[in-house]
């Protein structure tokens, strides 16, 4: 395998450890320090995904470390994505396009095929970047998955990839987790890893040395790191894991914007922008009863719609979100949401399941029919909304088209650089309920604006959104400060070799 750039790969004890993070906070870092610098993770599995500037589909993680390094997202940056159905079911993407769906027992058997494709991104990188950041996939100790590994210890065979170890001592058992990670390493693989980062510190740091010392002195590996437990900074996740975290309230009371948690949510960054906004009370809900008092009500995307349509009527929210227009409450729907609100679904080829069809909530006159080709596109439209026009930027990701009567809710220009002129979404002649597939709408601030604007009447803390881009960008900044402040990054660069 080629390998011109320089690398160095950050693998963790477990899934959520930090690995997506500190990729993101050290990608920054070299950025800052002049270096050309791209992401790689061979293999990722998330619902939460981004499209990248060719067209295809990669994981949400890789396209925020490409923002952190100054680039737009390539599909070569995350050549395997496997997105989880919910039925011990997988999409396998390869290189932004679906290739069929595995079971555990068959993606393994079809790991040997994925390695020449990893193969190939990596070159690519390697050819046109000073250094490759790579992140692992949850755990390189899990015995059961080391044949084949393309993932950990397989990838950092294949390019010669110094690795760094990180824990989570939030969660407890951060040495046992270090030290039994190590130990469960091949000979070979043990001296590729060069040192520790412990992530999710609080407190006194030097109550923790007694513990550094011994983990120093059983391994004869240093720890480059101890990086503080933060929270307030827009940098997005890509698993549905913290949304409680994410929804908290801001104080003082505002719009409240209640997302439903549906069992297959995916895309949930859809509505970071509104962490940012001042006087914007986001929460993420499960029940009815959690609607009241919310202005907007949003029913996200899925990997599954008429899975996830069932569950709303099983839990009682059609009758609440009805009751909510009446009370001049707005209802949006992006992607699934959009076709959860047409009056049916339909899947004719069996694409989510065997029901065939299910009614839908019946609030814009539209219909859903699914297809198994998945659309995959970098999108500009204009969106209207309260019989005004907004120009809005984002990415479409779905399997299905839906058929409007009357109006759409916007209008395509353009799908991955190439004008067009295609409807998009519906809404109801009053504008309180609408929604589209473009993933992203609320990154646009005008068009946010107009949404918190229509809903509060300019009670929503000033009134005026955040810069999102700003917002994101001082937190990419501030995360590469933690990471600089708390790691030795002397130590880093000479594992790199640069």
């Amino acid at each position: 395998m080629a390998n011109y750039a320089k690398n160095i790969m950050f693998q963790g004890t477990s899934s959520h450890v930090g690995k997506s993070v500190l990729s993101a906070a050290l990608i920054r870092a070299l950025r800052d320090r002049g270096f050309r610098v791209a992401p790689f993770k061979a293999q990722n599995m998330a619902l939460n995904s981004a499209v990248a500037v060719e067209g295809g589909e990669i994981g949400r993680a890789q396209a925020f470390q490409a923002e952190a390094a100054g680039l737009k997202p390539s599909v070569h940056m995350n050549p395997v994505l496997l997105k989880p159905t919910g039925d011990s079911m997988s999409q396998v993407i390869i290189h932004g396009k679906p290739v069929g769906m595995m079971t555990a027992a068959e993606y393994h058997a079809f790991k040997k095929e994925a390695l020449g494709h990893v193969r190939e991104s990596y070159s690519k990188l390697a050819l046109d970047y000073d250094v490759i950041v790579i992140e692992g996939a949850g755990s390189p100790a899990e015995v059961n998955l080391r044949e084949n590994d393309i993932a950990n210890m397989g990838m950092a065979g294949a390019v010669g990839s110094p690795v760094v170890l990180i824990g989570d001592i939030d969660r407890g058992g951060v040495f046992a987790s270090l030290v039994g990670t190590l130990e469960l390493l091949s000979m070979e693989e043990r001296e590729m890893v060069k040192g520790f980062i412990i992530n999710k510190f609080r407190g006194d740091i030097g109550l923790l040395k007694p513990g550094l010392d011994f983990l120093e002195a059983r391994t004869g590996k240093g720890v480059l790191g101890v990086v503080p437990s933060f929270s307030g900074l827009l940098i997005p996740d890509e698993d549905s894991v913290s949304l409680d975290e994410r929804g908290a309230s801001k104080e003082g009371g505002g719009l409240k914007i209640a997302v439903v948690k549906l069992p297959r949510l995916s895309n949930f960054t859809d509505f970071d922008p509104f962490r940012g906004d001042p006087g914007i009370e986001l929460s993420f809900i499960s029940s009815p009863r959690e609607m009241a008092g919310a202005g907007l009500v949003i029913i996200p995307g899925t990997k599954s719609t008429i899975a996830d349509l069932m569950w709303m009527k099983s839990r009682g929210f059609g009758p609440a979100i009805r009751e909510h227009i009446e009370k001049g409450g707005m209802i949006a729907g992006i992607c699934g949401g959009l076709q959860m609100l047409g009056t049916a679904v339909k899947d004719p080829q069996g694409v989510e399941s065997s029901a065939g069809e299910a009614e839908g909530f019946g609030l814009v006159d539209a219909v859903t029919v699914l297809h198994r080709e998945k659309k995959t596109f970098e999108v500009s439209a204009v969106a209207r909304l309260m019989g005004r026009d907004y120009e809005v930027r984002g990415y479409e990701i779905h399997m299905g088209e839906t058929i409007v009567k009357g109006g759409p809710f916007s209008r395509i220009l353009e799908r991955n650089g190439k004008t067009c002129y295609a409807p998009d979404g519906a809404a109801s002649q009053d504008g309180m309920v609408w929604g589209t597939y473009v993933h992203g709408i609320f990154d646009n601030d005008v068009f946010r604006q107009a949404v918190v604007s229509a809903l509060s009447g300019g009670r929503c803390g000033s009134g005026t959104v955040a810069s999102f881009e700003s917002v994101r960008e001082r937190a990419i900044d501030s995360l590469a400060s933690i990471f600089e402040d708390s790691v030795d990054m002397e130590r880093v660069l000479r594992i790199i070799g640069v």
